[in-house]
């Protein structure tokens, strides 16, 4: 090797090594402040703060839609969801303001989306009074579905992009996802807990209140709570990971989709699980075991449990790849229900508080050991497989992206929730008889629609896990990479703006 060769080696290496020193400086970079990190959290809880939990008990039993209306309009609403997601993830992805791609349609939907769940807590007084099948009172919930998914879907587009592009260091990211999770958990359950209680005492007569006021109360207060948490979000957050200036138009975003391999298998994964059916644990607790706050009696050594399991998450990264984290995550819930199913068909022990509250206790506690896994893993994937189409082809969709991995699953779900309906119309359930007025059959039925079944219908979501590898050196290389093209960009942006060129809207942070 000549003197001149030598020395282009040694440039070449040592060019190498300025640039994964500069990436890692990056990456050990805070971008995230404690405001917008207390925002962060914030709207984290906003996300769960609520009685949804007991959604089916309410629209079932206390605003009395019946269960095959609710069939059509979950089929109605289901396709719509689908159609409209489309449309808004390519208005979302062509957005460029000076506050960002996302932030504008945060704040749009702020104060709506806080009136929209007041309406729809309020139906037992508004509508609540007409017959199951009544067909004013019918209209008005197909109408009001169908506007609370679109204004839902547009939020769920511009929270998750949001979320993306909020910092582009990694390991800052995996920390606010970590905290939000671990903090958030002290919060966000406390009202569907309190409102099990609650149910419990009205049904056993111990508090002196109808049914309908307290979903109605309950409903409002959390409404209003987690809409002023979400409102504070959009106008304290910002968004750090910059978007090209050239729009990329819809044929593009699909192109970028389909060549988006660890987003084609998560997408993949969450169709075969998509296949999964069940009614809920709800409709077993309230009606068979007559205890809405069984939840809570089988989670207490869980809720100990699983602040601990986030401490080992950033541990469990470097130990294992993220395939294996995901898989083990995603199904150990799924192996221990099988548990629960056998102990509770012996000798009708689903019927007997003695036998299911220590077997759901158990299941309960040993899931919260990696309850930290299962939450930040597959919220750092998505967030990775962004990147990786930004990677791949030098420009972000995050809106598109979003919807391409729900999309499989929204259709599969549209006709699972209406073969969920079909199923307790089928096995007698009655709507509105409470606790204690379901047949035997009904309420073993409902105990293996709870358990047994969504394992068996949802097992084949683990076969494009085997198949993830955007992991260890890969991973690495892609970053390091990403990096070097955001600075370019930026360094680029700013040479624009000394020749006197107006900023554009799309590099703002």
């Amino acid at each position: 090797m000549s003197e001149a060769e030598n020395r282009a080696a040694v440039e070449q290496v040592e060019k190498t090594s300025l640039e994964t020193a500069r990436a890692k400086a990056v990456m050990n970079r805070r971008y995230v402040g404690t405001k917008e990190t207390a925002a962060y959290i914030m709207y984290d809880i906003a996300q769960s703060f609520n009685i949804n939990k007991y959604g089916d008990i309410f629209i079932t039993d206390i605003v009395k839609i019946g269960l095959k209306f609710q069939s059509i309009v979950s089929f109605i609403v289901g396709i719509w969801d689908m159609i409209n997601d489309l449309f808004l993830a390519a208005i979302v992805d062509k957005t460029r303001t000076r506050w960002g791609k996302f932030k504008p349609w945060l704040i749009i939907y702020a104060i709506p989306g806080v009136i929209l769940s007041v309406f729809y807590w309020t139906m037992p007084l508004t509508i609540g009074s007409r017959g199951m099948y009544d067909m004013g009172k019918l209209a008005i919930y197909l109408i009001f579905s169908l506007v609370q998914n679109l204004a839902g879907s547009m939020s769920a587009i511009a929270r998750t992009g949001s979320l993306a592009t909020i910092t582009p260091n990694i390991i800052d990211r995996t920390r606010l996802i970590t905290e939000a999770n671990l903090l958030s958990g002290f919060v966000e359950k406390a009202p569907e807990i309190i409102m099990g209680l609650l149910i419990d005492l009205v049904n056993h007569g111990k508090l002196k209140i109808k049914m309908t006021s307290l979903y109605v109360s309950a409903g409002v207060f959390c409404s209003v709570v987690s809409g002023l948490f979400a409102i504070y979000f959009a106008f304290v957050s910002k968004e750090r990971v910059n978007q090209t200036i050239e729009k990329p138009s819809v044929k593009a975003s699909f192109r970028s989709i389909a060549t988006n391999k660890p987003l084609l298998l998560i997408t993949l994964s969450e169709f075969l699980g998509a296949f999964s059916i069940g009614s809920g644990v709800n409709y077993y607790y309230i009606n068979v075991l007559g205890l809405a706050t069984m939840s809570t009696i089988v989670g207490i050594p869980g809720a100990i449990v699983s602040p601990i399991s986030y401490s080992y998450v950033t541990w469990a990264r470097r130990k294992f790849s993220t395939k294996t984290l995901w898989i083990f995550g995603s199904h150990i819930s799924d192996f221990l229900m099988i548990g629960v199913f056998l102990i509770g068909s012996i000798n009708k022990n689903y019927k007997k508080l003695s036998v299911m509250i220590p077997a759901f206790m158990l299941r309960e506690t040993i899931w919260m050991f990696f309850w930290g896994i299962r939450s930040v893993i597959p919220e750092e994937m998505r967030n990775e497989s962004i990147d990786y189409g930004e990677w791949k082809n030098g420009y972000r969709n995050e809106g598109l992206t979003g919807v391409a991995k729900e999309l499989p699953r929204k259709l599969i779900n549209t006709f699972g929730a209406t073969i969920k309906t079909i199923i307790l119309d089928k096995v007698g359930y009655v709507e509105g008889a409470g606790f204690g007025g379901q047949t035997e059959k009904t309420e073993y039925s409902l105990f293996w629609m709870c358990t047994i079944l969504p394992v068996v219908t949802g097992i084949l979501s683990i076969i494009p896990k085997c198949f993830y590898n955007l992991t260890g050196e890969k991973r690495d290389t892609m970053y390091r990479e990403l990096h070097e093209r955001r600075k370019l960009r930026e360094e680029q942006y700013d040479a624009k703006l000394g020749e006197g060129e107006t900023e554009p809207a799309a590099v703002q942070q």
